[in-house]
């Protein structure tokens, strides 16, 4: 049954670069991978939602962003979340590694105020400073909530909260749903604007191997679904970050990345 019948636009947006990893490189690689698995005979563009690329919702695909690894590419990706918006499109980012959920929130936030966060991740990425690194793909959140960009996060999937991270969670007032209490209808849905960060190590390396960090334990790729179809309004952006192309076994990895990417514009058709 489809969901609506007015035609919404997202905008995908690549993001090469991986130079805030703290284990292994090579996420900056995922957007052209993500794309492929995306647009392959192997699937058709229909969501679970009966809402169709290319038909209900328009795909505007602008490339890769020319990242070169310098503090440049803060504003860089911050100009590109505020102009999809202004455009009044929803712009799903395809990283690329975590780091990049800063950048984007802040360019969001430049038109619609604090937004909501529902975030998928094996980890918080609360951490104030990992590795002398305060733009470490462990930290994004830190920086999103200490500049108040965001009203609320909710985290799903984790499964690695240590004594620093426990302590960034209760600071900053975090909705924290551990994978050892998982349930979809466990995970409170945060109110509009809502942006939806999918991590893909969330998922259990079973179903994402080409990820750098495999944490067992995880997320199937059917309970990760099953909660975004539990938001009800449309979304005001999105990323899918930290796929590793050089770890995936037959792309595997790039077809969950794709079907994410269609599970989330459906979002955008919401009304």
């Amino acid at each position: 049954m489809r969901l609506t019948e007015t035609v919404a636009t997202v905008r995908l947006i690549g993001l090469p670069t991986d130079s805030h990893s703290s284990f292994l490189r090579g996420a900056a690689g995922a957007p052209p991978s993500i794309r492929e698995a995306l647009w392959s005979d192997h699937g058709n563009a229909a969501t679970e939602s009966g809402l169709e690329l290319g038909k209900d919702i328009i795909v505007e695909d602008v490339g890769d962003l020319p990242l070169d690894e310098t503090e440049a590419d803060l504003g860089k990706i911050f100009t590109a979340a505020r102009e999809a918006t202004e455009a009044g499109v929803v712009p799903i980012f395809l990283g690329g590694d975590h780091m990049v959920t800063f950048p984007i929130v802040s360019g969001l936030a430049e038109a619609h105020g604090a937004v909501n966060i529902l975030h998928f991740d094996a980890h918080p990425d609360l951490y104030e400073d990992f590795g002398g690194d305060p733009l470490s793909h462990a930290s994004p959140f830190a920086r999103i909530l200490e500049r108040g960009l965001a009203s609320r996060l909710v985290q799903v999937g984790i499964r690695t909260l240590n004594v620093e991270c426990r302590r960034q969670v209760e600071t900053y007032g975090v909705d924290v749903i551990e994978m050892r209490d998982f349930a979809p209808d466990r995970v409170p849905i945060p109110d509009a604007p809502l942006y939806i960060s999918i991590d893909l190590d969330g998922l259990d390396p079973a179903f994402a191997p080409g990820v750098s960090h495999h944490e067992p334990g995880g997320l199937s790729v059917r309970e990760l679904i099953s909660v975004l179809h539990r938001v009800q309004g449309p979304i005001v952006g999105a990323d899918i970050v930290e796929y590793n192309p050089t770890r995936d076994l037959n792309g595997m990895t790039a077809v969950v990345a794709a079907k994410l990417v269609k599970e989330l514009a459906a979002l955008a058709g919401r009304t």
